[in-house]
């Protein structure tokens, strides 16, 4: 089985992952798959230097993120533009890694982690969605306390992303997050019992 999971900033989605993963889960994580497809040689880098110039580039041909940075979050077309080349890469690489690993593991459960999942519309590929949830309030609280972000800035970043109760009614699975971490555990237990032994 493979299932998508995801949440909003500070609901604890990595803890959630991490907790699949000592379950006997496997783990793909978008973020990181996201820095592999623009690394030196990679199709994707080559096409970002031809789109916005060698200055996104540093001496040694790897990516500058400040310089490229400074461009697309000045600008979304261009955003959108970079985006058309990163994401299909990344949700290439996820879904080989996921097929790989079923492939050699019929019953085992992949889990891809991406942050914005429902925003970028790939919940088709995936045979289920878990939601790392916490009411707002609480995300908020764990934003400003974890990041030292001003309440303002905190509000900004949650409303960057869809609305967390807009992510916890279309979930196929919810893990509330907002108790314990045996809480959590808990929840994951049964999940793992009910889904993936079944």
């Amino acid at each position: 089985m493979k299932i998508g999971l995801t949440g909003g900033i500070a609901t604890g989605k990595s803890t959630i992952a991490r907790m699949l993963v000592e379950q006997g889960a496997y783990l793909v994580d978008a973020d990181q798959v996201a820095r592999e497809v623009v690394l030196p040689g990679e199709p994707a880098l080559e096409a970002i230097a031809s789109l916005f110039g060698q200055a996104v580039l540093q001496e040694d041909g790897s990516l500058n993120r400040q310089a490229l940075g400074s461009i697309v979050f000045q600008d979304r077309a261009l955003l959108a533009k970079l985006e058309s080349i990163t994401h299909p890469a990344i949700r290439k690489r996820m879904q080989e890694r996921i097929h790989s690993y079923l492939a050699q593991n019929p019953g085992g459960l992949a889990v891809a982690d991406v942050p914005l999942l429902y925003e970028t519309g790939q919940e088709a590929l995936y045979d289920g969605i878990m939601v790392a949830y916490v009411p707002e309030q609480l995300q908020l609280e764990r934003l400003m306390a974890r990041n030292a972000m001003p309440k303002e800035e905190a509000q900004r970043r949650i409303r960057l992303q869809m609305d967390i109760e807009e992510k916890k009614r279309r979930a196929d699975w919810v893990i509330d997050n907002s108790g314990s971490l045996e809480d959590t555990r808990r929840q994951l237990e049964l999940f793992w019992t009910s889904q993936v032994l079944s």
